[in-house]
């Protein structure tokens, strides 16, 4: 399964920023980044970007790109804003399918929306329709999240934290995993540690210190 996952804007984006300065994209990166890695431990999934650290890649070459792909899902990561830059009270999570409410879409979207709700515990905004162009030009299932609002000053304090950009990747995940079935895979790499002590003494505190942090440890003389 072929996922595209595109962090809305870039570095440089005129006006996509927090009344503090904190840039979108630093935020929908971020995400992305999360939510790659995330999506890597699944059975049978490819992941690509549609954003670039290098540039705000145009939409037109972003829709492309999915399409070129073949991929099976898009999901466009972004921070909202209200208002004409200033701190206000608007907030909460919605999240966008195209005006013809697509099925699959459509079940994506409200999967995505109930499980950020349930992580972050901010205002539900709900499912909403937009003829937003990475929506429109896409061939595949495609939705737009809008995690927060940066203009709000509470919700701009929880979008510059990593526990809260986890809980957001972590969320878009759960909800592609549950849309598609997905599985994880049943291997786990294991790395091996092999230290070696003249003193069994200070063996056995290394293996002790280990042991309290979760690991197995054993001592071979």
């Amino acid at each position: 399964m072929k996922i595209i996952l595109d962090a809305g804007h870039g570095y440089s984006t005129s006006g996509k920023r927090s009344p503090d300065g904190m840039r979108e994209y630093e935020f929908n990166r971020a995400v992305a980044d999360l939510a790659k890695e995330m999506l890597g431990k699944y059975q049978n999934t490819e992941v690509f970007f549609a954003h670039s650290d290098e540039r705000d890649v145009p939409l037109a070459e972003r829709t492309a790109l999915a399409n070129k792909q073949n991929a099976d899902c898009y999901v466009s990561i972004h921070a909202n804003a209200y208002g004409t830059g200033s701190w206000n009270s608007a907030g909460g999570i919605e999240t966008y399918v195209y005006p013809s409410k697509p099925r699959e879409a459509l079940a994506l979207a409200q999967k995505i929306q109930r499980n950020l709700i349930s992580a972050t515990g901010l205002r539900d905004r709900g499912v909403k329709t937009a003829d937003f162009q990475v929506l429109r030009d896409t061939k595949m299932t495609a939705v737009l999240v809008e995690c927060g609002f940066m203009t709000n000053k509470e919700e701009a304090s929880l979008l510059r934290t990593p526990l809260y950009r986890k809980r957001c990747a972590q969320a878009i995940v759960k909800a592609i995993a549950e849309q598609y079935g997905l599985r994880k895979n049943d291997k786990i790499k294991q790395y091996k540690v092999q230290v070696a002590f003249s003193e069994k003494q200070l063996a056995e505190k290394l293996a002790g210190n280990l042991q309290k942090d979760g690991f197995n440890a054993t001592i071979i003389e």
